[in-house]
C-alpha cells in the first residue's frame, strides 16, 4: 500500500534536491565499556544486543519523525557510530544532558537488572548532535 509522503519527508526532499548538500543521517548509540571488562566481563555478544535493543528501540519510538523516516528509507545506507561510555554513572549522566537538550535517545535498561547499558539517538544530522557527544570516543 503506497502512502504519500508527509510533509517532513517532503522538506528533507527538497534539501536534498535543491543543490544544497544532502543530509547524512547518522544513528549514535553510547555503549558501556566497562561492561566488557571484569567484573561484569560480559561477552561481545551480549553487548552487541545491547545495542541493538537500544537502537531498535530509538527507531520505533520515533517512527513518525521525518529524519527516522528518512533513514529507514535506505536501508543500505544506514550510518551508526557506536561510542563508549566509561561506566553506567558516565552513561546516566549523558542521558540527562539529552534530555535538557531536548536531543530524541532511549537509555536501554537491562532486565531484570534495571541496568542501563547502551543510549541510541534517533537519526540526527551528524552536525546536530556530534557536539554533545564530543567527550566520547568510537568503542573498541
Amino acid at each position: 500500500m503506497h502512502r504519500g509522503l508527509g510533509p517532513g519527508i517532503q522538506m528533507v526532499r527538497k534539501m536534498a534536491g535543491s543543490g544544497a548538500e544532502p543530509q547524512i543521517l547518522v544513528q549514535y548509540l553510547v555503549l558501556r565499556k566497562d561492561l566488557s571488562q571484569a567484573p561484569f566481563s560480559w561477552p561481545t555478544g551480549a553487548l552487541v544486543a545491547q545495542a541493538c535493543h537500544a537502537a531498535t528501540a530509538a527507531l520505533h519510538l520515533h517512527r513518525e519523525h521525518p529524519h527516522t523516516v528518512a533513514y529507514l528509507r535506505e536501508l543500505g545506507r544506514m550510518r551508526k557510530v557506536v561510542l563508549e561510555a566509561a561506566d553506567e554513572t558516565t552513561l546516566k549522566e549523558l542521558a540527562e544532558t539529552l534530555q535538557q537538550k531536548n536531543i530524541d535517545h532511549m537509555l536501554w535498561l537491562e532486565q531484570p537488572e534495571n541496568m542501563a547499558t547502551c543510549i541510541a539517538l534517533r537519526p540526527y544530522p551528524k552536525e546536530e548532535v556530534s557536539q554533545h557527544l564530543k567527550k566520547f570516543r568510537l568503542f573498541k
